[in-house]
Order: C-alpha cells, then sequence, then structure tokens
C-alpha cells in the first residue's frame, strides 16, 4: 500500500537530511502508481516535439562520461536507459553497431540512419533484456524520476556484460520539497543522496571508476550571454567541472536557505561490471 500520510510525515525529516532515498523502499503498489504517473513527465516538460527539440548536455557527456571509455573501442550493443531520441548517442554513434533504447514514452526508427530498437520497461521498472547483453549502458539524469532505484541499478548490472561500462548522472540534491509542487520538474522526481548513490553501486557490484560531481548551480546563468545550452559548451563543462569539485562544498541535500543551493546539483559516474567480456 501506499505509504500512509503519518508515516511519510514521520520519515521526511530522514529523507531530506539524506540519510534514507525516498521511494526506494516501496512496495509494488506504490512502486506502479509511481511510473505510471511518471511515465510520459519528460514529454510533458517540452520533449514531445521531436523538430524543436534541443538536447542540451553534449559537451557535458562528453567530457564527464565518453571522454573516460577506452579510446576508439567499438561497443556491439548499446543500451541508452531513457534515451528519449536518442540524442545522447551521437557523439560515438561511429563506434557502435547496434542500439537499443528503454523509453516508455518515446519512439523513432532511426538514429542517423542507424536502425534503432525501443522497448518498454516492464513490471516494476524491469528491463526486458537478457543478462549480459550489453557492453556499454547510459543513464542520465533518468533513475532520480524513479521510485526503487536500487532495483533499477541491479537490473542496469544484469543486463551489463562483465567488462563493460554504465554511463550515469544523476542530481544529489532535493530538488525541493517533492510533497508539494514545483515548477519545471516533474511531480515525483528526487534527487539521491551521494552517499546512498555510492553505496547502492558498490553493494550491486560495480567498480566506480570515476566520481565527479558537476552542474555547478550558477552555471546556468551563462545561458543569458551565450544564448545557447551552456552543457553545450566545452569550456563552460572544464569551468563547470574546476568548481564543481573544489572541496569548498558540502554535500548536503535538502537546502533549507539560498546559500545552502550554492553548489554543485549533480555527480556523473563511470562504471564498470567486474569481469572479462566473453566472446559472442
Amino acid at each position: 500500500m501506499r505509504m500512509d500520510a503519518f508515516t511519510e510525515e514521520l520519515n521526511i525529516d530522514r529523507y531530506l537530511a539524506g540519510l534514507q532515498l525516498y521511494g526506494d523502499d516501496f512496495g509494488a503498489e506504490e512502486v506502479r502508481r509511481w511510473l505510471k504517473e511518471e511515465e510520459n513527465g519528460y514529454r510533458e516538460l517540452g520533449a514531445a516535439d521531436q523538430e524543436r527539440y534541443i538536447y542540451s548536455y553534449h559537451a557535458l557527456n562528453a567530457y564527464q562520461s565518453f571522454a573516460g571509455l577506452p579510446h576508439a573501442r567499438r561497443f556491439t550493443h548499446v543500451l541508452g536507459m531513457g534515451a528519449a531520441y536518442g540524442h545522447e548517442l551521437l557523439p560515438i554513434l561511429h563506434l557502435i553497431d547496434k542500439v537499443t533504447i528503454v523509453d516508455p514514452g518515446f519512439h523513432i526508427n532511426k538514429i542517423r540512419g542507424m536502425p534503432v530498437s525501443y522497448l518498454k520497461p516492464g513490471e516494476l521498472g524491469s528491463l526486458p533484456c537478457n543478462d549480459n547483453t550489453f557492453d556499454l549502458i547510459t543513464s542520465f539524469s533518468v533513475l532520480h524520476h524513479l521510485p526503487n532505484v536500487s532495483f533499477q541499478v541491479r537490473e542496469l548490472f544484469r543486463c551489463l556484460r562483465p567488462g563493460g561500462f554504465l554511463l550515469l548522472r544523476e542530481p544529489i540534491i532535493s530538488m525541493g520539497d517533492w510533497r508539494y509542487p514545483r515548477r519545471g520538474i516533474t511531480s515525483h522526481e528526487r534527487g539521491i543522496p551521494i552517499g546512498i548513490f555510492r553505496r547502492i553501486l558498490t553493494e550491486c557490484g560495480f567498480t566506480i571508476v570515476r566520481e565527479r560531481k558537476c552542474t555547478f548551480s550558477l552555471m546556468s546563468r551563462l545561458r543569458w550571454i551565450l544564448r545557447r545550452p551552456v552543457y553545450n559548451v566545452r569550456w563552460c563543462v572544464a569551468l563547470d567541472d574546476w568548481i564543481s569539485n573544489l572541496s569548498v562544498w558540502s554535500d548536503r541535500y535538502h537546502p533549507r536557505h539560498v546559500w545552502h543551493k550554492v553548489r554543485p546539483w549533480s555527480v556523473a559516474y563511470i562504471l564498470q561490471k567486474p569481469g572479462s567480456e566473453p566472446l559472442d
């Protein structure tokens, strides 16, 4: 059953303190309701029109994620978790033999001429894929939309081949108090406290190859000067990386005052599944 208001109120201080991840311990009925309500959330925020859609994180992905992969390695089968139209894969498309996207709300036939297969997530968000299927998985700002993050990470680990890589980027701040309406984001999304995130990843069996904080809170203001998405500009991403990883910033999850918001908002991970990739 859905957590009643009294029980939720008892736990809210632990959630907002970043000691517990809201939604990660929900029962099956709560998870189904959350996933149903979140299913088209990204489309409704402005991504429904493919012709006008602009992907705003190419330089960020290149700097924090793709640059850390083995140089010029080919990937036989890549999964884009929640990858919408597949724009995040464009920088490495020439290195990919086959693309699959798991996303409940999007579908196209080709990405720059390459055929793409779309799958919808299964019951409770399970991945409809066999074990050890992919040698690379990307998941950028997807997990924080989902209730059962630990389960989702286990699914990603299961579907990744030994020796394969998982690229993640997620917010690590609360994104406001989710009990109340928030402008510009869906009703359920909330960040993942970085300490909990590390624990989930390591307990699932991943090796953390690289962890870098990113998306410093004030960087987005540069868009008014640049007149283009900040994280599509390489020098902005390099500056963002330097500022975000200064030791002066706290890991406070839920900001109580305006000055608490001056800090990096996200973390980017390069993760690897231990073992040698089996030959086909």
